[in-house]
């Protein structure tokens, strides 16, 4: 039976998706069948405003940043999904990145 599987969702300036993908692959992300490093990306525009007390890796606080991004998808086994996380949180350039999970429906 193939084990249950999540997707991780999450944004990364382009200049760094490669980074990002390649800590997540090596967590455990990407496989589907006798495929690995399996994502699917997409460009576009993402925005964020650093609120008092941050410290952001782009951009200034409290001034409106604009820059292009990658939305990135990859399946995981859901149980490595603290695992991928943690890598994810490591990896990335932001302080705070925005992602999510998906729990997928289990297998039949």
């Amino acid at each position: 039976m193939t084990p249950p599987l999540d997707v991780l969702v999450f944004y990364s300036p382009v200049e760094s998706t490669e980074d990002v993908l390649a800590a997540v692959f090596a967590a455990g992300a990407g496989a589907v069948g006798d495929y690995t490093e399996c994502a699917w990306l997409v460009e576009g525009s993402g925005r964020f405003r650093p609120g008092p007390g941050a410290d952001p890796a782009i951009g200034i606080v409290g001034e409106l940043e604009r820059l292009p991004e990658h939305r990135v998808e990859v399946t995981l086994p859901r149980s490595g999904r603290a695992r991928v996380v943690a890598a994810l949180r490591a990896a990335h350039p932001y302080e705070e990145p925005a992602f999510h999970v998906i729990e997928t429906a289990d297998p039949a």
